[in-house]
């Protein structure tokens, strides 16, 4: 025979602790591994050992050539030909932009005097603008 209790001596938990702790996976942050990936499971075995979550990085899409715009050498020339990085002929300037460590002309802004620009590489903007303006590209 079963000894029936008073419902104030009984617990309302079953082993759960708080009622509101035994709500399904909410409770559990989701079912299985999901939504594991920035939680503290985040590691993971692979061949080399335990890789933790940002080791493995990402590809920037910005290339690792300097480039340097129309307008800033437009604005720097005369600096430029007084410091030396470039030379004055008649009334036309010679530029080697990989003295200065450029690799690359972009076509923002434009040129108002003659510069004859030898870079690793040109915009096709930058390009139209300097032969526009009377100067010359030169690639390397």
């Amino acid at each position: 025979m079963t000894k029936r209790r008073k419902k104030k001596n009984k617990s309302g938990s079953h082993g759960h602790g708080s009622s509101k702790k035994n709500r399904g996976a909410g409770n559990r942050g989701g079912r299985g591994n999901a939504g594991s990936g920035k939680k503290g499971q985040s590691k993971r075995l692979t061949k080399e050992g335990v890789q933790t979550l940002g080791e493995r990085g990402f590809n920037s899409r910005t290339p690792d050539e300097e480039a340097i715009n129309l307008r800033d050498i437009d604005q720097r020339i005369e600096d430029l030909a007084e410091e030396g990085h470039a030379e004055k002929e008649g009334d036309k300037y010679i530029l080697d932009l990989s003295d200065l460590g450029y690799d690359k002309v972009l076509g923002k802004g434009r040129l108002n005097s003659k510069i004859e620009i030898h870079a690793d590489s040109f915009s096709n903007s930058a390009e139209r603008k300097i032969e526009e303006a009377g100067g010359e590209a030169v690639n390397k």
